[in-house]
């Protein structure tokens, strides 16, 4: 699952590092509502969010003129053999896993949604107007 909020950080009163940590938060909220209890956020270098030493959810942010772009990608169901081939994120030594894997079930990105949203409004203190209402 993608998520890249744009926002306009000078709005909401926010530096880039206060708005990673957010972003991190607000997956670690979902983890948690997903019942996942040991998801936990890192000191830097290590960003995004992990369970133990396997990496759940990478974070990467772009900002330019105080406007963000990119943000988020939690493994749902993420067939997790492609890392076996690189190193993920440029950190030796650690892992990479998905909410399926961790759940021990199937997990879709459409299951999660419900969950990412009540995550992102709870984390970002925001209401989220659906795309099928009134304008």
């Amino acid at each position: 699952m993608l998520c890249h909020p744009v926002l306009d950080l000078r709005l909401l009163g926010l530096r880039l590092r206060t708005h990673v940590a957010a972003l991190e938060a607000c997956a670690v909220r979902l983890c948690e509502l997903r019942g996942l209890r040991g998801a936990r956020a890192r000191p830097p270098p290590y960003t995004g969010v992990w369970l133990g030493e396997r990496k759940i959810c990478a974070i990467g942010v772009r900002c330019g003129r105080h406007i963000t772009s990119h943000g988020l990608a939690l493994n749902c169901s993420t067939d997790l053999t492609w890392f076996e081939h690189i190193v993920p994120c440029g950190l030796v030594g650690t892992g990479v896993t998905s909410l399926s894997e961790a759940l021990e079930r199937l997990v879709t990105v459409d299951e999660v949604m419900p969950s990412f949203l009540v995550a992102f409004k709870e984390t970002f203190k925001c209401t989220l107007v659906s795309e099928d209402s009134p304008s």
